[in-house]
């Protein structure tokens, strides 16, 4: 934590072992309850805290605060969120509201190292080529990503309901690319199957240091990353799911804060599908993006959307959607993602369905 003071900034600094030792250190179950949320709420906000927030901190943590003179006016000749980006760098963060991608390379174990490499540079490819082509609707994603071994986890550094829904545009645009390059590859096994999820949940988020700097690069590791990776072990080959959540969610253009779930989330992403529209994808535009979930049909000939539950090696069951993606183009054959209702598989088993119509 920091706070200004003059021409300078007092820090409370620990080392991330100390934090487990703070809230372990109680043998009282209910007190070691309250020290972790206690502690949670402090990784949660924001690095920089006014002059009586951070002495109750420093008190309760009974840490002695570090001043360190500059040679500038903090908040007047540097914006204090810069310099509580910065501060972030080195230490631990913790996101609830943030979402989080998946990509898989199926049947990726199975390769040769020359090949693996190959498919990780096609995917690599695929990102980049998605972001390329956003960018050329203004939508300028600040995405970082980290590998699995077979693939990627994926996520955008700006928060809030925009930044979510931005980077469900950039995985549908990924997938697109990857499924154009599938077609014209001439060789097997240069370009991934893949599969996809998406989730939305709490994380850490910390930088590595490299040597004695910090890196740029962060990781995740939580919640999300741990029902992704239990949803992409049930996701069959071009599959893609969506995880099970309701989130509160920043709207940085009000200032306010929406509870969104997982239907709520696609039914945003599929009304600002326009603005893709007229991109170029294998020298033809896109007329329309269809995306949705996918579920039982009704008598009056529409769908209600399904919600499925996968197991794990524990024995706990994790929510899930099951997507589609149809995108229409001039001139050219569509490109259709995902797979349809009946070809979930059944060790998915169904939970519910909501009885909404799919537009």
């Amino acid at each position: 934590m920091i706070s200004e003071v003059g021409t300078g900034i007092d820090l409370l600094l620990c080392k991330h072992s100390d934090i487990v030792e703070f809230v372990r250190s109680s043998e009282d179950l209910l007190e070691r309850n309250e020290r972790g949320a206690y502690m949670e709420s402090l990784l949660a906000i924001d690095k920089q805290v006014d002059a009586d927030d951070f002495e109750q901190i420093a008190k309760h943590l009974d840490i002695e605060p570090t001043h360190v003179p500059l040679r500038f006016v903090p908040g007047l000749d540097l914006d204090l969120g810069l310099m509580s980006a910065i501060v972030r760098r080195y230490g631990v963060s913790l996101v609830d509201d943030r979402a989080v991608i998946l990509f898989d390379a199926v049947g990726f174990s199975l390769l040769p190292p020359l090949e693996q490499m190959t498919q990780l540079n096609s995917l690599s490819y695929s990102i980049n080529s998605a972001y390329s082509r956003l960018l050329e609707k203004d939508i300028d994603i600040n995405f970082a990503r980290t590998t699995t071994g077979d693939g990627f986890y994926i996520w955008n550094r700006k928060r809030g309901i925009d930044a979510n829904i931005e980077l469900y545009h950039l995985m549908l645009m990924t997938l697109a690319v990857n499924a154009i390059e599938q077609q014209d590859a001439s060789v097997a096994n240069l370009v991934p199957q893949l599969r996809a999820c998406l989730h939305v949940g709490s994380h850490y988020e910390f930088y590595q240091p490299e040597a004695l700097s910090p890196t740029t690069f962060s990781y995740l590791v939580g919640e999300v990353t741990i029902e992704l990776a239990r949803m992409i072990e049930h996701a069959v080959p071009g599959q893609i799911m969506i995880g099970d959540f309701r989130t509160p969610m920043h709207d940085y253009d009000t200032g306010g804060v929406e509870i969104i779930d997982s239907i709520e989330f696609i039914d945003r992403a599929r009304n600002s599908l326009y603005k893709l529209q007229g991109l170029e994808l294998a020298n033809a535009e896109v007329e329309e993006i269809k995306c949705y979930l996918t579920g039982s049909r009704c008598s009056d000939g529409k769908f209600n959307i399904n919600q499925y539950a996968v197991s794990d090696k524990h024995g706990m069951f994790h929510k899930v959607y099951n997507a589609k993606l149809n995108i229409h183009r001039d001139h050219a054959a569509p490109i259709y993602l995902g797979i349809q209702n009946d070809e979930i598989p059944d060790t998915t088993m169904e939970l519910k369905h909501f009885k909404r119509a799919v537009k």
